[in-house]
């Protein structure tokens, strides 16, 4: 059988004058990721469907200075906190840290130089079973306002029967807070809107938000609302509906509460599948919740390598993380990272609809 491979090419230079690589992971599966060293960009993600025709899955940008002025965090790596803190503010310990505000008044993913504007370290990772690429920054004591120096790796790694995972690791030398997720806009049938999409999240409860999309207060049963999905539901019906929750956002942009305990061992949180069941995505992780946004923002502005314009509701994110403002909410899992101690978090895309892909697993 044939392994999995890794190859490399030049993709331009990131405006801090570093040379930027895209990195291609193939599988045997017909399925194959490509990986930039900005922002550790998932810029494409190949995916066949029941047919066996192949196509890429995710939205992205065709170059370097497209992703660095306008992107929407296409694909990128999220840190040092994925989502918003309210106010762009957090006391840890008795000390209050501020994070430069870049949305409506909060800090929104790590503030406006977070994770998705550097240049990473790429290591090829090569063997029998996978090809994985491992990605590493160091994030100095003060960097957007975040306490202690933080040392991350994520290592993306593509098996040979088609699942893709982001394994991501993080120390620190004084107490801070960190939350990492992986930004991918996805859409299985790799064109058009995703509201023909049915989707499905393992999850009992919802965090409500205000108008700036920052958490109420307590978790609320899905049971009765839009937000019941857990049997699968088209997109279009709850992103429609009237739900003064789904028209605040124009779509879904709201955290779930997963089922289940966090053992250390992935368990499913969500599968999205395209129409007629085409394609199919399980989202496997160990995060305590999975923001669901349906790029209600979009709006035609922006163009992939082909022309085709990205217009709303044009992709689903399914973001593994921690809850919004957790650093503000000790009701909330903790987001708190020390010395001696490393944040873990593992996502797995796996693809059921290929012979092998995982389901079940």
């Amino acid at each position: 059988m044939p392994r999995p491979t890794v190859r490399h090419r030049p993709f331009g230079t990131a405006p801090s004058g570093e040379d930027v690589g895209l990195w291609r992971l193939e599988s045997p599966s017909g399925v194959y990721a490509e990986i930039l060293t900005y922002g550790g960009v998932l810029h494409a993600l190949g995916v066949p469907d029941t047919r066996g025709e192949t196509a890429d899955v995710v939205l992205s940008l065709p170059s370097v200075d497209q992703y660095a002025e306008k992107s929407p965090y296409f694909g990128a790596l999220i840190g040092r906190y994925a989502n918003r803190i309210a106010h762009g503010r957090f006391t840890l310990d008795g000390a209050t840290h501020h994070i430069p505000a870049n949305d409506r008044g909060h800090a929104l993913h790590g503030g406006p130089e977070g994770f998705d504007t550097r240049v990473w370290r790429a290591t090829p990772v090569a063997g029998d079973e996978t090809a994985a690429l491992r990605l590493s920054l160091h994030s100095p004591d003060g960097d957007m306002g975040f306490p202690g120096a933080l040392d991350v790796t994520v290592t993306y790694a593509l098996d040979a029967a088609g699942t893709l995972s982001f394994a991501c690791a993080a120390t620190t030398d004084r107490p801070t807070v960190v939350s990492l997720s992986n930004h991918a806009y996805v859409n299985l049938a790799g064109a058009g809107d995703v509201l023909g999409h049915t989707l499905q999240v393992d999850a009992p409860a919802y965090l409500p938000v205000d108008a700036d999309g920052i958490p109420l207060g307590p978790l609320q049963d899905v049971t009765g609302t839009a937000f019941d999905l857990r049997s699968p539901r088209l997109l279009g019906e709850p992103v429609r509906s009237d739900d003064e929750q789904i028209r605040r956002a124009g779509g879904y942009d709201h955290c779930w509460a997963l089922s289940g305990e966090e053992t250390g061992r992935p368990r499913r949180a969500a599968r999205l599948a395209a129409p007629a069941g085409t394609r199919v995505m399980d989202v496997w992780t160990t995060a305590p919740g999975l923001q669901v946004y349906t790029a209600n923002q979009l709006d035609g502005s922006l163009t992939g390598d082909t022309g085709r314009a990205f217009e709303r509701h044009g992709a689903v994110c399914l973001e593994t993380q921690h809850f919004p403002d957790a650093p503000n909410r000790p009701a909330y899992p903790s987001a708190v990272l020390r010395p001696g101690a490393t944040a873990h978090r593992r996502t797995e895309f796996r693809f059921p609809h290929l012979a092998g892909g995982g389901a079940g697993r």
